[in-house]
């Protein structure tokens, strides 16, 4: 649940990670936009790169529009002759591309772990076919949509707000995103589940605000420079503004959230008095402080990905002493450095990432150890929600997804139970 770890299982899958790229030869210059496909089974995967050199030095980014991936940077990119091979850091199975540049296009193959697939790229357009989504509403809706922006304090949150065409003041839900800089579809991998559930509740004839997060979009400031407490206050300048709007009722607003989402609503509530709520929904949200929470994901993943047992224990150890160090009062420097030891030892630890060497390897250290000690990620692991879950006093459900592997049900279930079951407010889970 955690940012990073939701954003590598995005692009773990070996299809997330077919990566392009271009080459140098002595006629052809590789510098610029490419368009191609690698050959995936079943059905190839288009990949659009753009390359370019600058003092001598070679860059690059991709774009895997069927993973919803934009703008991803390409590390380690090296031009020689006619070969060119560059990865992606970070994520498990060292991607890698190389090939060979010719007057036709570019040809070679990818690698990522066991995995090798060819790739053929050009300078010519190549359609985009994404996999259907049926479920994703499209236009003409029956009701109003709304642009809207909002403060809190030097922020500006933007979103829209859909609102069902009916006479008189109508509820509201505040939808809460997880973990992670996501926009106000909560857009992963080509779905956008908070568009179909705006569409689905106005459609019932309730007003659904869905926003930006922090650095998103038209949002600003920073997701990974901010923690939940920070987002429970951009919740509450939305509660504010949907209490103001003329066509709702301010007595009937509600928030929604998802995962961490799910943590920042009983936050959000315990800030202000109470009526200024009137419902909150939480779905797969924590129940646990977000260290004993990582720790049955890492168990939880590794089972389902058939790890054995000797190798889920040596990579918990390893994950519980990264946790003491970023839950620790180390200084700064000093937490760096124990960790990113850690994170070597870790990086060994799994097959998929044994074999990380040189700049990809320095430069996925570095990236997990920024990640790790930002403050949002010390918040997520600190923090303990049983006391705002207490504390809660408004008609709450929570529903847990049973094969969901990064909020374990039986884990933050109970847990939430728990505390409803001690509330000072009498609160009964049922």
């Amino acid at each position: 649940m955690a940012k990073q770890l939701g954003m590598k299982r995005m692009l773990t899958a070996v299809l997330a990670f077919l990566l392009p790229g271009a080459l140098a030869a002595q006629t052809v210059n590789a510098a610029g936009h490419w368009e191609g496909s690698i050959e995936a089974p079943g059905q190839p995967l288009v990949v659009m790169v753009d390359l370019e050199q600058t003092d001598g030095a070679w860059s690059g980014t991709i774009d895997i529009p069927a993973q919803g991936a934009d703008d991803l940077p390409l590390s380690a990119v090296t031009v020689e002759g006619e070969t060119v091979q560059f990865t992606i850091s970070g994520v498990p199975g060292e991607p890698t591309f190389e090939g060979t540049l010719s007057e036709g296009g570019i040809t070679g193959e990818f690698r990522q772990g066991p995995a090798r697939l060819p790739f053929r790229l050009g300078r010519e357009a190549v359609e985009v076919e994404t996999p259907p989504r049926p479920q994703e509403p499209k236009p003409p809706f029956p009701y109003d949509e709304e642009e809207v922006e909002y403060r809190n304090g030097d922020v500006t949150i933007a979103g829209t707000l859909t609102l069902p065409p009916v006479e008189g003041r109508v509820p509201a839900a505040l939808l809460i995103s997880g973990s992670g800089a996501l926009n106000r579809d909560l857009e992963l991998a080509g779905h956008k589940p908070f568009l179909v559930l705006a569409n689905h509740l106005t459609r019932l004839g309730v007003a659904v605000l869905r926003v930006d997060d922090r650095g998103v979009g038209g949002s600003t400031g920073s997701t990974s420079q901010s923690t939940s407490r920070d987002k429970a206050a951009d919740v509450l300048a939305g509660v504010r503004f949907l209490r103001a709007h003329d066509r709702i009722d301010p007595e009937r607003v509600g928030l929604i959230g998802i995962s961490e989402g799910g943590l920042v609503a009983p936050l959000a509530l315990n800030r202000v008095p109470p009526g200024t709520v009137a419902f909150t929904v939480l779905l797969a949200g924590p129940g646990v402080p977000g260290g004993d929470l990582l720790r049955q994901q890492l168990r939880r993943i590794a089972a389902a990905n058939g790890a054995p047992v000797e190798m889920i224990e040596e990579l918990a150890a390893l994950q519980d002493r990264a946790l003491r160090i970023i839950g620790g009062e180390m200084p700064p420097a000093e937490a760096e450095a124990a960790l990113r030891e850690v994170v070597r030892e870790q990086l060994a630890a799994s097959p998929e990432t044994a074999q990380l060497s040189g700049e990809a390897l320095e430069s996925t250290v570095s990236a997990a150890a920024e990640s790790n000690l930002s403050p949002w990620f010390r918040f997520f692991i600190r923090y303990d929600p049983a006391p705002a879950l207490g504390g809660l006093a408004v008609p709450t459900l929570a529903l847990f997804g049973g094969k969901d592997t990064q909020v374990d049900a039986d884990q933050n279930q109970s847990a939430m139970e728990a505390a409803f079951i001690g509330s000072s407010n009498g609160a009964s889970p049922r």
